[in-house]
């Protein structure tokens, strides 16, 4: 589909559409944590190596918001984006293709061939409005489901940011015994009200949107549908990805050349919107940001803390300096309730999307965990660590280089 030609009503993956290098798994009934049962779930996922024959290794990569299970690979039929980690995931790369076996699934409730609002329910229409409500405990448990089919007991390493993250540690916390290691980057252990209010802002700009229909706008021509409300979305969230500084040192306040005269960072955001609007779907949008905005691993277990403690995987935990939406002191907080946990943060003028770039010392810390290191620290690793929380930048910045200097000293 050309830049120029109308866009769609969702960018949702459809069966009879190219299925690129997917696979599927029909996994059953699912019973949701609201108590709802939803019937006839599918995992659209992708492989790169060979499993063991004893299975032990085997790696869950998790995708973010708007990300699929297209983690490497190229922009071909079926995947109209290349692979969003293939610096990190391949032969020779940190997660290792000749050595590890990489599941990446597209999360339940998504669009890129999981169940989700654009698939077809049991009676033959799109679900639509009629989804249920998903929580990542559900999206969990779906990729527990998965799991099992494929002979897979447990993860040699989970690993995820953002909302990929989320799910990594909820899998740590709820299924410890089946993750040996973990790494969470750009994540929180909880929803804040400041990532609530960014997302109901999103949220309220698609259900406004006059072919919105009520999220029953799959009949609707291409250019009539929610599109617009999508793209709004879009605009807000990509601003939370990035800095002001990144912003202003882009595009300052510069104009576009006439005839059109738009602001050169207006026509950036509308260039991404315009981009997810092709290959997203805008209820698949709400599900997932209505699950990450009830993300809370401490909920019905007695708080984050005994959460956390419940964590028994070699554990890496990295934050990104400039994130505003999911600020250091989150990950921060991961780290210092698991036991052992190894904290790292990236110095990017990016952002939160600072995780998603091809960053070398991200590379080095997954290399790290992965060639098998002992997780066990010194007290005084974690004395800096904890220490790493000061709200005075200088003071955060001389225990974050101290906390990476000793690591790269740790045996």
């Amino acid at each position: 589909m050309s830049a120029s030609s109308p866009l769609p009503v969702s960018g949702a993956w459809r069966p009879g559409d190219a299925p690129g290098r997917r696979r599927f798994r029909d996994l059953g009934d699912l019973l949701l944590e609201s108590g709802t049962t939803l019937p006839e779930v599918r995992l659209a996922y992708e492989t790169w190596g060979e499993l063991a024959p004893d299975a032990s290794n085997a790696v869950l990569v998790l995708h973010a918001l708007t990300g699929d299970s297209h983690v490497r690979g190229p922009a071909e039929d079926g995947h109209p984006t290349a692979g969003w980690w293939d610096h990190l995931v391949g032969p020779g790369l940190p997660i290792d293709t000749d050595r590890w076996f990489v599941i990446a699934p597209n999360v339940l409730g998504g669009c890129q061939g999981s169940t989700g609002p654009s698939s077809d329910a049991p009676d033959g229409r799109r679900w639509g409005s009629r989804f249920p409500h998903v929580s990542v405990r559900d999206q969990v448990e779906a990729e527990l489901a998965l799991a099992q089919r494929l002979g897979i007991d447990g993860w040699a390493l989970v690993i995820g940011g953002s909302m990929g993250g989320m799910r990594a540690l909820e899998w740590a916390v709820g299924h410890p015994g089946r993750v040996d290691r973990l790494a969470v980057i750009a994540s929180g252990a909880a929803a804040s009200a400041d990532q609530i209010a960014w997302s109901s802002a999103q949220a309220a700009a698609i259900c406004s949107c006059d072919g919105f229909a009520g999220g029953d706008y799959y009949d609707a021509p291409d250019g009539r549908g929610p599109q617009k409300g999508l793209g709004v979305a879009r605009r807000i969230a990509h601003t939370t990805y990035r800095t002001a500084e990144e912003l202003a040192d882009r595009f300052d306040n510069r104009r576009r050349a006439e005839p059109d005269g738009r602001y050169e960072v207006s026509s950036y955001l509308d260039h991404h919107a315009d981009k997810l609007i092709r290959r997203f779907d805008a209820n698949s949008y709400l599900v997932l940001t209505g699950a990450m905005d009830g993300h809370d691993v401490g909920r019905d277990r007695g708080g984050i803390a005994a959460a956390l403690a419940r964590v028994t995987a070699r554990t890496l935990v990295v934050g990104v300096d400039t994130d505003r939406l999911f600020p250091l002191s989150m990950s921060e907080r991961i780290a210092e309730g698991i036991d052992d946990a190894r904290f790292h943060v990236i110095h990017s003028v990016l952002g939160h999307d600072g995780f998603l770039v091809d960053s070398p010392a991200l590379a080095d810390w997954i290399r790290d965990l992965l060639g098998g290191r002992s997780g066990r620290q010194s007290a005084r690793v974690v004395a800096v660590s904890a220490a790493a929380g000061s709200s005075d930048p200088a003071r955060r910045q001389e225990h974050a280089d101290a906390h990476s200097a000793e690591l790269k000293r740790s045996p």
